[in-house]
């Protein structure tokens, strides 16, 4: 199959490079319309019951986390200057575009009992600024006397105040979003710096926002890192500019089309495929490594330029297009987890991979076959003297102290089986934000106040029109209140029954010692005040956030600090048996949900899914690589020594404490499915020179490891930089991934140079049987090859090589 391949590419140069050069200049026509993603990715499949209960609470009551919390502490809060500057600051915030509502100790509303109208009206305390400070003492009085704000609004004990600024919810899932939030800090800011006070941002709006732009910035950065540093590793390895500019024209080409694929099948730029295109670049740099290694052996053995290219497709062409295969797999297994985001992150990854092997098979031969061949100087990096006594020592190793080596696996095995013993499984929301950011220390204050910034809803049918109001629910929601307060991870609760104890405060003229539910003589009169609450005005009033317009449902929110998803299991199972007591099955229909409940089931049901993808991804690999060598036990064989890594990046984890969560979890499909191709090229390489030897096995590992180790070596060290790069992340799971996937990559090499070689030795005719001689899919067609390795006259190549131009070259050969 190869020789033909090779006979298209060399015969067709002009018309296969413009053909690239159109579908290029298409994908990058493309790439303009590519978006960020602004949207909290929805985690769970629309069949699940914690989606469902999620959705129809949205449906009830709206959609929660649309709101942005701005902090501060001083204790000149109530002095008059900065005071009045907090009001003039929240009115201009409440008058900007996009901007719903705001709430401050400047701006905090509370029921007032209107004697003329027998109703009560919401309106805020302070109607005006105060002009002295004695008048703005009053106010702080009565300011402090509003229970349902307090650890809300303000904490009177750390002379805190917090701002809650309701966005827009169209505006939150499009680029408006960045301007709008950089508008909102634009006003802030200066009051900060007048006061000389640090002010704190967070609530969900705002991290996401942040969170995109900082995806944004590091996409460039990234690429641009990746690409000097595979330029660097190409200009040491092979000391030709050459073997630079054309490797780097073919990634930069591949990541065109990476960008142009994502924008026609209307995929965003996440946090996932956001490290796409500086992962393909150390992909395709790879490629490019085994192809003009292979060029340059073939060049120093012959000197003929043109038989030199037409081998390296027809030799190595095979090898990497598995290798290809398998590491698009690795990514492919992500497809099957449900999840919208690790699904797009699988389907570009894998087209893209095989995308970046043909251009790479495409265009090493066809630039080079335009160019001088190599002459001694870019050569010379096959005998470098370090490289040849790193590999040296490695067939001594095989050779000699093959004992040493199992014993040393050994070791490793059970240090790693007790690191992955320590391993735990604990993932936080924000986990991705280092915890030197500003955005985290801003959280962190946020929880300190308040306990926490993220939703925790509890929904409550009553499954009775006007149930909501009865005195006996409003008593079972301050019980259910009661439960959650003993719970110091959760913000104070608000609910309609927190509405009725404020209207009881405020029947009795706003006196503190009155909040509390009123009781059955109180009730309907002090009801009567509210407004007809199934009025068709319902959506206006104070109740309008708890109720549904047929007062048959109600909701309890508080706010919850970011615990991690194990506290958050333990504190939802404690917290379940609780409230069926307080409200029975039969008769209530409560669920709890929110954004905290959706992504601590979402993360567990990734870590799961994710879990099944690296078993389908292994058992995909050993299907293609049995495809390859036809023998279960050399499937098997060479499968060990890309098994130790992942163990060994386990044990690291459990060692290091880092948590099994989805960040982590996908690490290990991504390096197995990169791992592996050290182990392909080699045992293609060692099948080869079975034919060549006679079937002397010795030779042929010796040989097999003396040719493919320059490679492995070389392409090891571009993809543990290019990995590497990634530890400068600001986000913990993109960091994650540098860190780990490195590690796996080192241990990998040496794996597959010290264990996979002397296995075979060891092993020697129990696996190199004569099935592994006759694949299914084989790297020669028949005949293309003697027995002592000499390519065979091949008329057809060579009318080929006359009719690209290259007659001179012909001749040589023949």
């Amino acid at each position: 199959m190869w020789k033909y391949i090779v006979r298209f590419i060399l015969r067709s140069r002009i018309v296969i490079l413009s053909g690239i050069v159109i579908i290029t200049g298409f994908f990058a026509y493309q790439a303009q319309d590519i978006k960020l993603s602004y949207e909290l990715t929805k985690m769970l499949p629309d069949d699940d019951s914690t989606s469902i209960v999620y959705e129809e609470f949205k449906r009830t009551f709206g959609k929660d986390g649309n709101i942005m919390f701005t902090g501060l502490q001083s204790e000149r809060l109530f002095e008059l200057d900065f005071f009045n500057d907090m009001y003039d600051l929240t009115y201009e915030l409440k008058e900007t575009e996009g901007v719903k509502q705001v709430l401050s100790p400047a701006r905090i509303y509370h029921l007032y009992k209107n004697e003329a109208t027998h109703k009560f009206d919401f309106e805020p305390i302070i109607t005006k600024k105060p002009e002295t400070q004695k008048e703005l003492d009053s106010l702080r009085q009565i300011i402090y006397n509003q229970p349902l704000f307090e650890n809300m609004l303000f904490n009177k004990k750390k002379h805190s105040a917090i701002m809650m600024i309701s966005l827009d919810k169209e505006l939150l899932n499009n680029k408006k979003r960045v301007k709008l939030i950089e508008k909102i800090k634009n006003k802030i800011e200066p009051f900060g710096e007048k006061h000389g006070v640090n002010l704190h941002y967070s609530g969900l709006p705002y991290i996401r926002t942040l969170t995109t732009q900082k995806i944004q910035n590091e996409l460039n950065y990234f690429i641009l890192l990746a690409l000097v540093i595979a330029s660097v590793a190409l200009f040491l390895f092979f000391r030709s500019l050459k073997a630079v500019l054309i490797p780097m024209l073919i990634v930069v080409i591949s990541v065109v089309w990476l960008l142009g694929t994502m924008a026609l099948l209307d995929y965003k730029i996440t946090i996932l495929t956001g490290i796409l295109p500086p992962l393909l670049i150390v992909i395709g740099v790879e490629n490019c490594i085994f192809l003009l290694n292979k060029y340059h052996h073939e060049y120093r053995s012959h000197g003929n330029k043109i038989k030199s290219l037409s081998r390296v497709v027809r030799r190595v062409g095979n090898a990497t297009f598995l290798t290809n295969l398998t590491t698009a797999v690795g990514f492919a297994a992500f497809i099957i987890t449900g999840n919208k985001l690790l699904v797009e992150f699988g389907v570009v990854a894998s087209i893209n991979i095989m995308a970046v092997f043909l251009l790479s098979l495409l265009l090493i031969p066809i630039f080079f076959s335009f160019v001088k061949p190599p002459n001694a100087r870019h050569i010379k990096h096959l005998d470098n003297k370090a490289t040849n006594k790193i590999i040296d020592n490695i067939l001594w190793l095989v050779l000699k102290r093959r004992n040493a080596i199992y014993i040393a696996a050994a070791i490793v095995v059970i240090m790693g089986v007790a690191g992955v013993m320590q391993m735990q499984t604990n993932s936080k929301m924000f986990d991705d934000l280092s915890s030197n950011d500003k955005v985290y220390k801003d959280m962190v204050f946020m929880q300190e106040q308040v306990n926490g910034i993220l939703p925790f809803e509890i929904s409550i049918d009553t499954k009775k029109p006007n149930g909501v109001m009865r005195l006996s629910t409003l008593q079972k929601i301050e019980r259910l209140q009661d439960t959650l307060a003993i719970y110091p991870q959760f913000s104070e609760p608000l609910s309609v029954a927190e509405v009725s104890k404020a209207a009881k405060q405020a029947f009795y003229n706003g006196n503190p010692d009155y909040y509390s539910i009123p009781n059955a003589r109180e009730k309907n009169f002090i009801m009567s005040y509210l407004p007809d609450l199934q009025s068709s005005e319902h959506k206006n009033t104070i109740l309008s956030s708890f109720t549904d317009s047929s007062l048959q449902k109600t909701r309890v929110s508080v706010q919850m600090a970011d615990i991690g998803t194990d506290q958050m299991a333990e504190i939802k199972d404690g917290l379940r048996p609780k409230v069926d007591a307080i409200f029975p099955p039969d008769k209530f229909d409560v669920n709890l949900t929110g954004t905290t409940v959706v992504y601590m089931r979402g993360t567990e049901y990734m870590i799961t899914n994710l879990l099944h993808s690296l078993v389908i991804a292994l058992a995909a690999i050993g299907i293609i690589m049995a495809l390859l060598f036809t023998s279960g036990k050399m499937v098997a064989v060479s499968l060990v020594p890309n098994l130790l890594p992942q163990l060994m990046t386990a044990a690291l984890m459990g060692y290091l404490a880092i948590s099994l969560k989805p960040s982590t979890v996908l690490i290990f499909s991504i390096a197995l499915g990169i791992s592996v191709d050290n182990a392909i090229h080699f045992l293609s390489r060692y099948r080869m020179e079975l034919k060549h030897h006679g079937w002397n096995i010795k030779i042929s590992v010796i040989n097999a490891l003396r040719e493919t180790s320059y490679s492995m070596v070389y392409s090891s060290i571009v993809l543990f930089f290019g990995f590497a790069i990634f530890t400068l992340s600001g986000f913990g799971g993109t960091e994650a991934i540098g860190y780990l996937v490195s590690f796996t990559l080192l241990v990998a090499v040496l794996s597959n140079l010290l264990i996979l070689p002397s296995l075979i030795l060891t092993l020697d005719k129990w696996i190199t049987t004569r099935s592994f001689n006759n694949p299914m899919f084989k790297i020669f067609k028949n005949g293309e090859e003697t027995t002592n390795g000499e390519e065979k006259s091949n008329p057809e190549a060579e009318k080929v090589e006359q009719k690209t131009g290259f007659q001179q070259a012909a001749k040589q050969d023949s």
